[in-house]
């Protein structure tokens, strides 16, 4: 997600949510929806119940036992928002961005971002749990950090990945230098001398690098995160395990900013986790490449983007947030079933 500019409804809901200890109980009761409004939206199930994280005041967190009716937990995942974060982070104060979740060795393990306004002096942060049903989480501490002047990416947007080999990778990334990746040890922090690699931009930095690479977007819309950020505009990786690939997705252009927004998902594949991604005409993500996936269709949603993909039920399942013609510009959940093409690419049913 470009989380530099938030939307008024969700502030409005992150502030219900979340304002520790100074609700009345009855205020923080759950309620039930079948149109969640979300940001930057991830899933896990665990013994018949579905959990969706996402960005909020300490994280949100909805629960549902059919992924239809969801009941959304006016507490945080993040009672106290741990005090490094704050230490890392200059200006940061409650509002947690984009968490991923995954169950690994025992345990799940739970990444969240921590920023603030256009600025790449970024943590990711890791939690622990046994269980998700127990609602306890342990601090695990800082996975990476960017800093402004030293760094040239952006440590938010985590997302975990394990490879054939079961061994934990992240990427994560927004604007700057584009999409990063590193190996984690087995405590899901960087493994010692593991430096970030580049796996995707949105522009090509190498004009020899492929002939066909060329800018997909060269005049970006105005945004005010440009001024810092720069007009890569690509973000939220996720990559999903398939048929001997491994794809990755992305989020192009601007979220955050209602019916203004149009945010888009990219994909490209690679046989290796570490790359190099490409798309359909191979041109190297690390250069501009990139199938567009879904966008906004101008009839229910505006735009849609930061995104996540499961094998769950039997079937491959795309979410992530879009932005509602019918409400308004609200950024709403979206599912949506992943067929393959007989050449190995995903398309939305």
């Amino acid at each position: 997600m470009r989380k530099t500019v938030v939307s008024l409804m969700l502030l409005v809901l992150s502030a219900n949510l979340a304002v520790y200890g100074q609700q009345h109980p009855k205020q923080r009761m759950p309620f039930v929806t079948d149109t969640p409004m979300v940001h930057d939206p991830v899933m896990a199930y665990e013994d018949g119940t579905y959990y969706i994280f996402a960005t909020g005041m300490g994280i949100q967190k909805m629960t549902s036992v059919d992924r239809k009716n969801w009941t959304v937990h006016t507490e945080p995942v993040m009672s106290v928002i741990p005090q490094w974060t704050h230490d890392s982070v200059p200006g940061f104060q409650q509002h947690v961005w984009a968490p991923d979740v995954i169950q690994w060795h025992g345990k799940w393990w739970l990444s969240y971002s921590c920023s603030t306004f256009g600025k790449n002096g970024s943590t990711i942060g890791l939690l622990s749990t046994q269980k998700l049903a127990s609602g306890l989480w342990n601090d695990e501490g800082c996975i990476v950090t960017s800093r402004e002047g030293r760094d040239k990416w952006n440590a938010i947007d985590p997302n975990f990945v394990i490879d054939d080999q079961d061994q934990p990778w992240l990427v994560w990334g927004s604007f700057w230098d584009g999409i990063q990746l590193a190996r984690l040890d087995t405590t899901m922090h960087i493994a010692k001398g593991e430096k970030p690699r580049t796996i995707a931009r949105r522009f090509n930095l190498d004009s020899k690098a492929s002939k066909n690479a060329l800018p997909i977007n060269p005049n970006p819309p105005k945004n005010p995160t440009s001024d810092f950020a720069g007009p890569n505009a690509i973000e939220a990786p996720f990559i999903f395990k398939h048929a001997g690939y491994y794809y990755l997705f992305v989020s192009w252009d601007y979220c955050c900013q209602g019916s203004k927004s149009n945010y888009r998902v990219a994909v490209g594949r690679s046989k290796t986790i570490d790359g190099p991604y490409l798309d359909r005409h191979g041109i190297d993500m690390r250069y501009g490449g990139g199938n567009l996936f879904i966008e906004g269709d101008k009839k229910a949603f505006e735009a849609a983007g930061h995104c996540a993909a499961y094998h769950i039920d039997g079937q491959d399942v795309f979410i992530c947030h879009g932005y509602s013609i019918a409400h308004q510009g609200a950024s709403i959940l979206i599912q949506r079933p992943i067929s393959w093409t007989p050449d190995g690419w995903p398309t939305l049913e």
